[in-house]
Order: structure tokens, then sequence, then C-alpha cells
């Protein structure tokens, strides 16, 4: 290889990288210096839904059956096809909170809620899964290196709304709930090996059985961080 085709794949690596620096929108930091007011068109799918409805600060996403996401654990499957509506940042320290209304959910595992949505084998959700009548599945995945693992617990089906608060330290993360909006409960705390600088996070809905349903996304917000840092034990040295 000569001196001059060095230059110029060095050169060709450079403006890349330069573009690339142009394109990223940091949704975050624009929030947060807008009084946490999330620009809705900043919103970028990973994969669209059946169909999809944006408007007045409210999300409706209508979902498609057999739309799921899972790696490996337990059910020896993956299923990597749930649409997923996600916004960008850097921002080390902050809190994404959203309200959900699953009220047409119906069918075994129709759920929509938040979720960091990285690559197909590194992610992080919270949302509740409806599963018959008398009751439905308030839980969280996070899924490190191909595998999920699975935290839920039991809450009546009379419950059709959740609001959720998804924080974010450095590449540790924390996943809330809330009925109302005010009092948010803690579902999960969790470390995310591949989150360690710009991440993608939002919104997601699915069906993993034979069903559709809609639901709605509304209250999106940004603010500083709700999770605020431990002040008990100190850090081990490292």
């Amino acid at each position: 290889m000569t001196n001059f085709t060095k230059f110029l794949i060095l050169t060709l690596s450079l403006c890349a990288v330069s573009c690339a620096e142009k394109e990223f929108t940091d949704s975050v930091s624009l929030a947060l210096a807008a009084g946490g007011e999330i620009n809705l068109e900043q919103l970028k799918w990973t994969r669209k839904p059946a169909s999809c409805e944006i408007k007045d600060g409210t999300i409706c996403i209508t979902t498609a059956p057999h739309t799921d996401l899972w790696q490996r654990t337990y059910y020896h499957f993956r299923n990597d096809n749930a649409p997923v509506l996600q916004m960008q940042t850097r921002e080390k320290f902050f809190s994404f909170v959203v309200k959900t209304d699953f009220t047409q959910s119906y069918q075994r595992f129709d759920q929509c809620g938040i979720v960091m949505y990285l690559d197909s084998e590194n992610w992080l959700k919270g949302s509740v899964e409806f599963e018959n009548e008398a009751f439905q599945h308030l839980g969280s995945v996070a899924t490190n290196n191909g595998y999920s693992d699975w935290a839920t617990t039991a809450i009546s089906a009379d419950v059709k709304t959740m609001w959720y608060r998804f924080s974010r330290r450095e590449d540790d993360f924390c996943i809330e709930c809330s009925t109302n909006g005010v009092d948010f409960s803690q579902m999960r705390i969790c470390h995310m090996y591949a989150a360690s600088d710009v991440i993608s996070f939002g919104i997601y809905a699915c069906s993993p059985e034979e069903s559709s349903f809609t639901a709605v996304f509304s209250d999106m917000k940004i603010t500083e961080c709700m999770w605020k840092a431990h002040d008990g034990q100190q850090p081990d040295a490292e």
C-alpha cells in the first residue's frame, strides 16, 4: 500500500467521522435546555409498527402479531422484531418519564413501555404484559451480551395505565414505575455493558402472540437525574 493510498484512506475515515458527528442530535441536551420538552420529530424508528399516529404530544402505536424482544434465556429462542421508537444522547445523568395506556391490550403477552435498545443483544425494557382477565405482569428485562433476564410481579388486570421513569447514571440504569406519575417505585437497577457512551432510548409496544392492540404514550419529558447518588457505603477503590 502506497503512502498516498494510506493518506487517502485516513482522510476518508476522518471525513466519515466528521459527517457522523454533524448528523448526531443529542435529544436529552436539547430537551433539558427546553425545560424538559422532547421534540418528537427527533425520535427515530428501529423498526416501524403496523401503524402509528403522533399528534399533540401523544404517540399511538398499533402492534402487529408475533412481534417481540427476547434473547435465548429459558425459552431458547431469539425474538428481535418489536417496533422501537427512540432518541439518542451522550448525556450521562438524566431521567426520562412517560405515561403508557394499554387499555386495549387483551391477548397474553401484549405489552408496551420504555426501552433502551442498543442492538439485538444489548437492551433494557420495562412494561406491563397482559396475562389474563385476573392479573398481568409488571416487569423489566435486561439483556446483556445476548442473554435476557425477566423480573416480574403480578398486578391486577384492572390496571390500564402506568408511568415509567428511566434514569441513567453513566453506564448504570434504573427503571421505576408509578400509577399516578408522582410517586415512583423502583423496578430494577442494572449495569449495561454496551452503554458506555451514546445510547438510544424511548418507547416500544409489541404483541408476541396472534393479536394486535393500540398502545398510547403521553406526558413524555426529560428531567435532571432523579436517581440520586447512593448516600450510604462509599464506593470501593478501583
